[in-house]
């Protein structure tokens, strides 16, 4: 019965390498956005680093994604 299934009537070559083709594809596309994401992040943390601290403070309580950037910024340091 599994067999049945994975052959799938002599089509499951093709559709199981589809399946692994994609998987890959969305792999490799997930993990070079997360480190185009990184990258970004870092880039912009070094920004806020060259502005005063009160302006910092006023600019991460009025965006919650800055505040999350420059708290994960703090972990790595």
């Amino acid at each position: 019965m599994i067999n049945e299934f994975l052959n799938m009537g002599g089509y499951g070559f093709y559709v199981w390498t589809s399946f692994l083709i994609v998987i890959a594809f969305c792999f490799l596309l997930y993990y070079k956005t997360k480190k185009t994401l990184q990258k970004y992040e870092r880039e912009f943390a070094q920004e806020l680093e060259k502005l005063p601290m009160k302006h910092r403070r006023k600019i991460a309580r009025s965006s919650k994604v800055i505040s999350s950037i420059l708290a994960s910024q703090n972990k790595l340091n």
